[in-house]
């Protein structure tokens, strides 16, 4: 592996990650995370080095744009109000099998190659340690609930 002058190694990634759930039973009302919810755990980072995660989606499988909300949390079992933090959330597309994803991703701070019209690239980091979790943003179970997928690669 190369390293620099100062003896600090590039972040590689080590395993492929490519996560994808459902989420017509990951509910939670509101952005604050309720002692009632029901998220669903997309990506769990507690046993790596951490994950750069490079796509978060969804695929509709109905007509209605869900709000998806995103989590961290240092809890693998289920999301506790003290410690979840939220994170972001997207809307899911209005016809089946449409594909939207989360743009409102963090920067990159690391160099990488340009591609696209955007001057910088986006990443979510996910520390190592943490997970993190989805939930609709509903009071009911549904069964036409949005695909949420999450891409990228384990430290």
């Amino acid at each position: 592996m190369a390293t620099t002058s100062t003896n600090k190694q590039p972040l590689l990634v080590d395993n492929v990650l490519h996560s994808v759930i459902n989420v017509d039973q990951a509910i939670n009302n509101g952005i604050d995370i309720v002692g009632t919810n029901t998220a669903t755990l997309l990506v769990n980072a507690i046993s790596t080095d951490g994950a750069i995660i490079e796509d978060i989606y969804s695929i509709s499988r109905g007509s209605t744009a869900y709000e998806v909300n995103l989590y961290l949390s240092t809890a693998s079992d289920y999301l506790r109000p003290n410690e979840a933090v939220f994170v972001g959330t997207f809307k899911a597309g209005t016809s089946i099998g449409a594909r939207t994803s989360w743009e409102d991703m963090p920067y990159t701070l690391v160099p990488a190659p340009q591609t696209g019209d955007e001057p910088r690239n986006r990443a979510f980091y996910l520390p190592r340690n943490k997970t993190l979790w989805v939930a609709r943003n509903s009071q009911t179970n549904i069964t036409d609930g949005p695909i949420v997928g999450a891409q990228g690669g384990y430290y």
